[in-house]
């Protein structure tokens, strides 16, 4: 028996659902996955799926064979990956998972020049704001804001998270600037429901900390939203520089409390990019977040205007 035919014909039919689609996808006779996986529950000597006339199930033995069984597989793709990856290039596909508003204001307009750089690389890109798992979900690299994730992965500082509390010139024109932390509970704050602290702001300066529940008549889950909200002079806003930075450079946004700065959750501060340890020495995971590393500046160039920071 060729033992990682069997275990490739065992992964697939748990991924598929069943022979049948197995076999279509892998383009072999259904009968050819079912010889393997007998043989290979025979040299195991117990049984790893349950069959009937119209699925499959996993037994608990072969629950956990399969996760063994696909990190196998994976480990042995990334093996040879890398060792194609040393000459020649960097190329090959690359999939990449970042939040929505960062990758569509800062990954997006420097995509070209990347794939102009590295034409044997093919991306694959996966916008969202929720928290994927590089290997469930099987990426090469993924962008995080804040704290990079688990400590078995790799994780590589891009640029620093600072968030900025700001309004527009009419608004403030309008209601005034707050001057104190407290000030903030007589203004119309515009709420974020990713924010950690929910309705809560916390601010620090030198070794005081204040916080302060506020208060608005909008609430979004899209940061984007929230911030064509302020530039419209609806209230003030709670927002990374990275959101927030050109508009405060243009005249669009006002910062307020600057001499205050608002406390991320524990760990936050940073813009991370993170891979699995088995990549590690992968070069075109090495040329994509050295082009973002460049690309993004020292300091990056979101924070030019905010010369307080």
């Amino acid at each position: 028996m060729d033992r990682f035919a069997a275990l490739s014909a065992f992964v697939a039919v748990v991924e598929h659902g069943g022979f049948a689609p197995a076999a279509r996808r892998l383009g072999v006779a259904a009968s050819s996955l079912t010889r393997q996986l007998n043989g290979l529950e025979e040299s195991l000597g117990t049984l790893l799926m349950n069959r009937s006339t119209r699925s499959v199930t996993l037994t608990e033995t072969g629950r956990q064979y399969y996760e063994d069984a696909r990190r196998i597989l994976e480990d042995l793709v990334n093996a040879d990956r890398s060792a194609s990856e040393q000459s020649g290039p960097p190329g090959g596909l690359l999939k990449v998972t970042m939040p929505v508003a960062f990758g569509r204001l800062h990954v997006a307009p420097a995509l070209p020049v990347f794939l102009q750089q590295f034409p044997h690389i093919q991306l694959e890109l996966h916008l969202s704001d929720a928290l994927a798992n590089l290997v469930e979900d099987r990426l090469d690299i993924a962008l995080r804001l804040g704290v990079p994730g688990s400590s078995t992965l790799i994780a590589r500082k891009l640029a620093p998270h600072h968030r900025v509390i700001c309004a527009s010139p009419d608004y403030l024109g309008e209601h005034g600037a707050p001057r104190e932390p407290g000030d903030l509970t007589a203004h119309n704050c515009l709420l974020f429901d990713y924010l950690a602290t929910g309705n809560r702001w916390t601010l620090s300066r030198g070794g005081r900390q204040e916080k302060v529940a506020v208060s608005g008549n909008l609430r979004a889950n899209n940061s984007e939203m929230l911030r064509e909200a302020a530039i419209g002079g609806a209230g003030l806003l709670l927002m990374p520089t990275w959101l927030v930075g050109g508009d405060i450079a243009a005249g669009r946004l006002v910062p307020v409390l600057q001499e205050w700065t608002p406390s991320p959750a524990a760990g936050e501060g940073a813009v991370w990019a993170v891979y699995l340890a088995n990549r590690r020495g992968s070069r075109k995971i090495a040329s994509f977040i050295d082009f973002l590393a460049v690309h993004f500046g020292s300091p990056p160039y979101w924070d030019e205007a905010c010369d307080w920071l």
